[in-house]
């Protein structure tokens, strides 16, 4: 609830009120190969904001068919957010970069396969499978690699791309304010991860160590091959060794916060009160 308390403040932002005047004005200076780049990155967010978009409801299914009240509250922003977020690159794209085209060129192999393949894949098994194992392979998938390590490590390149000489400043209040919602998204999915750990031990222990097993090759080959658009060209002086760090520092930090919750209890978690189902009763 503390989170979703933050939402109500925090997120409330509208994607019409960023002023990306400066950014249009400043967009055509920009020399080619930056423009690339800038254009890459947002893509990719763009693209990812709109698949987990698509594919978040059948998690709140599952907690709703649960009873857990508090945290289906909390995942009704989330759609708002995600949603908000499609809004906030589309305008970008109308408003400050013109036609771009089609933004697909952007998408590296291993990149689309999370998106296409092994995000909606975690997601929508939870439509026909409820158990443990699932509703974590869907938040590792989701809350912590999509959100809380791959766009980690896209913020770091927009730190790099327009933090340096204050490139873009409409775009980089909106990445602010977008970064800002989702480390709420990441504290829920750990948060969820841990009160299963804690609810049903090695079962959902298990599942999330097989889940950033299979998933960990896959985002550092979609490290590498962002990186191969720019041909040893990389943004700002980041180097390959420095983002394949960052990713293994993130996936590092995740998992010894699961790591910590197995020695933990419910309340120590501060578990939501949640009613469960009761049962249909004649008339």
């Amino acid at each position: 609830m503390r989170l979703w308390s933050k939402a109500k403040r925090q997120g409330a932002w509208d994607p019409q009120d960023i002023d990306f005047a400066p950014d249009r004005m400043e967009w055509a200076t920009l020399p080619e190969q930056r423009r690339q780049r800038v254009l890459q990155l947002c893509a990719l967010f763009h693209a990812g904001e709109e698949a987990v978009t698509l594919d978040l409801l059948p998690l709140l299914r599952v907690l709703a068919a649960e009873g857990r009240m508090e945290e289906e509250m909390y995942l009704t922003s989330f759609l708002w957010e995600e949603a908000k977020h499609v809004d906030l690159f589309d305008r970008f794209f109308a408003e400050v970069a013109g036609d771009p085209g089609d933004l697909s060129r952007f998408w590296h192999p291993s990149y689309r396969r999370i998106l296409d393949q092994e995000l909606p894949d975690a997601l929508r098994r939870l439509e026909t499978d409820a158990s443990p194992e699932a509703q974590v392979r869907a938040s590792v998938t989701y809350n912590l690699v999509v959100e809380g390590i791959m766009a980690d490590t896209g913020y770091l390149l927009f730190d790099r791309m327009l933090g340096h000489d204050g490139s873009l400043p409409g775009m980089r209040r909106a990445v602010g304010l977008l970064r800002r919602d989702e480390s709420r998204h990441v504290a829920f999915g750990l948060y969820l991860i841990s009160r299963l750990v804690v609810e049903h031990g090695d079962r959902a222990y298990g599942a999330f160590l097989r889940r950033m097993t299979e998933l960990k090759p896959i985002v550092e080959d979609s490290t590498r091959q962002f990186l191969g658009f720019f041909d040893g060209a990389y943004p700002m002086g980041i180097t390959m060794d420095e983002l394949m760090r960052h990713s293994r520092d993130r996936f590092a930090g995740r998992l010894q916060r699961i790591v910590r919750a197995r020695t933990r209890t419910l309340h120590q978690l501060r578990v939501p009160g949640h009613r469960r189902p009761q049962p249909a009763t004649a008339d």
